[in-house]
């Protein structure tokens, strides 16, 4: 297959090594601390989800901004806080300033869930990533991910994502 500026280029071996190496990290870290928490009752959503609350201003966010804070979809996220709202984790109230939107507050349940599970949560970050790497490689870590989470220059972030591109 080919794009606009030309044939797509296969992976080279040290391309192929590296971005296969990049997917195994990914998976057992997140793998890891997943089944941290899952063994204390919340997902790595719900764990998002309530930390990136507890860091708003009144403990509160609309679905929108929350939802583009996570990377997330207001629709995904709006499924995913119901299920939430029905462990009174969080709860939903109108958004005054929109009155179709919504507000996502933190309750006092979901606060101490939160509380309960951060050292759980950190224990495990560091057990399953920091503590297995010298402090040059997390430099480095921090140094490769401010790259690659940068929007690329040639992509217009308000455009259409580009399309997927597969060999002939």
């Amino acid at each position: 297959m080919s794009t606009k500026s030309g044939p797509v280029p296969w992976l080279e071996p040290p391309e192929e090594r590296a971005w296969r190496s990049l997917r195994r990290v990914m998976l057992a870290v997140q793998t890891g601390t997943a089944h941290d928490l899952a063994a204390i009752g919340l997902s790595e959503a719900d764990y998002e989800v309530l930390s990136t609350l507890s860091e708003q201003p009144a403990q509160t966010s609309t679905l929108g901004v929350q939802a583009d804070k996570m990377g997330w979809s207001r629709s995904r996220l709006s499924r995913h806080a119901s299920r939430m709202e029905a462990r009174g984790l969080l709860r939903r109230a109108p958004d005054p300033a929109d009155g179709r939107g919504c507000l996502l507050v933190l309750t006092a349940q979901g606060l101490d869930a939160l509380r309960d599970a951060a050292p759980v949560h950190v224990e495990s970050v560091r057990r399953h990533l920091i503590d297995r790497l010298a402090p040059q490689d997390l430099a480095a870590l921090e140094r490769i991910a401010g790259r690659l989470v940068q929007p690329r220059a040639d992509h217009d972030p308000d455009g259409p994502p580009p399309a997927p591109h597969f060999p002939a």
